[in-house]
């Protein structure tokens, strides 16, 4: 189960947010292993003031159109998994809103099971037996 935080300019109508959360939702579940009905979402707006980047860091020429995804998810996807979540996110950006490549920054946070409480105060994916994961996508860490 990941938590998606999107951050971004305001000014951009609901259809444009939507489209991002959905464009990366489908992104996670394609690409990296995320069960459905997983779709849990930040997504917040600020003004100028409050948005602040680099607009040429490591070479790459960002506009006032940047969108930051940071996803938070279990630990266990390999880099080459990684990498395709990536380029799924921004190819499917590009269609649809119409985001840029440079305009697109992903972070993503790894972090172990028990550090998940989904409801009622239960840590549930450390109660589970790593058996259970083990038919997930052929992968561990396929439960987020």
């Amino acid at each position: 189960m990941p938590l998606v935080r999107i951050d971004l300019r305001k000014g951009k109508d609901l259809t444009y947010r939507q489209e991002i959360g959905r464009v990366v939702y489908e992104a996670m579940v394609a690409v990296a292993g995320v069960p459905a009905n997983a779709r849990f979402q930040v997504v917040s707006e600020h003004d100028a003031d409050n948005f602040l980047f680099d607009a040429g860091y490591l070479g790459v020429d960002r506009s006032d159109d940047l969108v930051i995804i940071q996803i938070t998810w279990n630990e266990g996807r390999t880099v080459d998994q990684k990498k395709a979540l990536y380029k799924a996110i921004v190819d499917g950006l590009a269609k649809a809103p119409g985001i840029r490549p440079e305009d697109v920054f992903i972070n993503l946070v790894d972090v172990r099971k028990e550090n998940w409480s989904v409801g009622k105060g239960e840590a549930q994916y450390a109660s589970w037996k790593d058996a259970y994961w083990e038919g997930t996508a052929g992968q561990r860490g396929g439960e987020s």
